[in-house]
């Protein structure tokens, strides 16, 4: 045998030897502890390119015989087992998978951003760890063979750190942090092209809770109408960008999307926008263990499930956004603060869901809040009855006729009005209407519009009096002279006297005004006497006598 074929023949000895490579199976991200909730995917590497493979769990075919990949998108504990996979006639080893149906000790979170971002953005990660992050690093998964690394910044004693990756340009990619013995949970970032995405909590849901699916649209929160799929079917159209799930069922697991119809702010005229996003992926995994909170004397945390040499940690809220940890690791703890309680079970691996909540109002305070109660009811009840009785009677008099009476002090103060009092000199009130009462005189007349002349205004007369005379005389313009204001004279009053005398600027002397008489009265007896600046002494005012009065008495 000649050289050559030596080497032909070993070539194809060769190529036999590649095609009849034993396949092997991987995961992809590499985990060294597996979690209810995380995702990850199985590959069959064959060897060759374009061979079909056969999955094997559990000693079984599985239907799946075409893709060299089996994708887990939400792990259980009934995916725990043994994988193999098939191709060429030839069968891999066994690949054990055992999913640990607890939380891990530390949680990993969006603390800026969405779930969904747009193609080449990114978001801000936060690790929290109760017993510390010193030693702890973070990695993302893109579907290559490598994973990226991040450096965390930590502080000493520090107890949380947050991190940016670079700019995700690929369709999905997944996060998660470890030291040399815990991890964290998983993150998964998606990206789109789409002015519009479905934006959803980073973790799976989980049966019995809450879900809310959320219709974005990128630089506008002006959505006017959305269309909520699942499954390519409609499931909601609604003016709300939102889709809640109140109790989350195994059966809500599947891929949605929304359609939404939107505005901008600087929007004018035209229709509004409207486009589809992409397929998102909903998984639902069944609730880990969870710890439970039972009330007696105080409260108590249990977990029957969990590890024997289990710590218990006590949390707390105020609000119900943040629980905040407790200075307290035993069973048994005694509220003190009103709020809402919660607790878990922890040990070195891992820890429990959170348990029950339940909400505590020291009894002091709750017998405040209900003396405070009674108290308002009791006032408003009895506002209530005051202003019904007070409004029962509306029959009586509104005003009452009050005399004048004047001061002692000289006879020059002011009169007081007093009830009960005679009609002589008195102020007229207001009675409510009486039937068959007159018109007394005195009173006032309409004034007509009609008997009115340019230029001029028609006085207010009493009953019985002549013009000029017990009524306001007319103001000509032509008649009057600069400076000059014709007076209000009263029934009886003769010239200046009983009535307001005519102020002439010519005339008047400086600081000094003429007054008001009253009927009877003669010159500046019984009204209003001059003011003179000059004579008056500081403090003192004259008085407005009564009807028949002689000089200031």
């Amino acid at each position: 045998m000649t050289g050559t074929q030596h080497l032909l023949l070993l070539a194809v000895l060769v190529l036999q030897a590649r095609c009849q490579q034993k396949p092997q199976v991987s995961m992809s991200p590499t985990l060294n502890h597996t979690f209810s909730g995380d995702l990850f995917v199985l590959s069959c590497d064959t060897g060759s390119t374009g061979s079909k493979v056969k999955w094997i769990i559990n000693g079984k075919d599985q239907e799946r015989t075409d893709s060299g990949f089996w994708k887990i998108g939400v792990a259980a504990p009934n995916h725990s087992g043994a994988y193999q996979c098939e191709s060429n006639g030839q069968t891999s080893d066994i690949f054990h998978i055992n999913i640990l149906d607890y939380l891990p000790s530390a949680s990993l979170t969006i603390r800026t951003g969405q779930p969904v971002v747009r193609r080449g953005g990114s978001v801000v990660l936060q690790l929290d760890n109760e017993d510390g992050v010193q030693g702890w690093k973070c990695w993302a998964y893109t579907g290559g063979p490598k994973v990226e690394r991040y450096r965390l910044r930590v502080k000493n004693d520090s107890v949380s750190v947050s991190f940016q990756p670079n700019k995700l340009d690929v369709a999905e990619t997944i996060f998660w942090c470890n030291n040399a013995q815990q991890r964290s949970n998983q993150v998964t970032v998606r990206t789109s092209e789409k002015a519009v995405s479905l934006e959803m909590y980073p973790l799976p849901a989980v049966v019995g809770e809450s879900l809310t699916l959320r219709c974005l649209a990128w630089g506008t929160d002006q959505i006017s109408q959305t269309v909520f799929y699942k499954d390519n079917a409609v499931i909601e159209k609604s003016v709300r960008p939102t889709y809640k799930i109140s109790n989350v069922t195994e059966s809500a697991k599947g891929k949605y999307k929304c359609d939404a119809k939107f505005t901008f702010r600087d929007y004018t005229a035209g229709p509004p926008y409207q486009e589809m996003s992409d397929d998102q992926d909903v998984f639902v995994q069944v609730p880990p263990m969870k710890a439970v909170l039972s009330i007696n004397i105080g409260m108590s945390c249990s977990c029957t499930s969990c590890p024997s040499d289990s710590s218990y940690r006590w949390y707390h809220t105020k609000d119900g956004s943040h629980w905040e940890l407790l200075d307290s690791s035993q069973e048994f703890m005694m509220p003190k603060a009103s709020g809402a309680y919660a607790c878990r079970a922890v040990w070195k691996t891992g820890r429990s869901f959170l348990s029950n909540a339940y909400s505590y109002t020291p009894r002091i305070k709750l017998i405040l809040i209900v003396v405070v109660t009674v108290l308002a009811m009791l006032i408003l009840a009895a506002v209530a009855v005051y202003l019904w009785y007070s409004k029962r009677d509306t029959t009586g008099p509104i005003y009452e006729d009050m005399p004048l009476r004047t001061r002692d002090k000289d006879g020059d103060g002011y009169e007081l009005i007093q009830k009960g009092a005679k009609r002589e000199a008195e102020y007229d009130m207001l009675h409510p209407e009486v039937p068959g009462k007159q018109e007394t005189e005195g009173q006032y007349e309409a004034l007509k519009k009609e008997k009115m002349t340019e230029g001029e205004y028609h006085t207010l007369g009493m009953e019985g009096a002549t013009v000029g005379e017990g009524g306001y005389e007319a103001l000509k313009k032509e008649g009057m002279k600069e400076g000059v204001y014709h007076t209000l004279g009263v029934e009886g009053a003769v010239g200046g006297e009983g009535g307001y005398e005519a102020l002439k600027k010519e005339g008047m002397k400086e600081g000094e005004y003429h007054t008001l008489g009253v009927e009877g009265a003669v010159g500046g007896e019984g009204g209003y006497e001059a003011l003179k600046k000059e004579g008056m002494k500081e403090g003192v005012y004259h008085t407005l006598g009564v009807e028949g009065a002689v000089g200031g008495e």
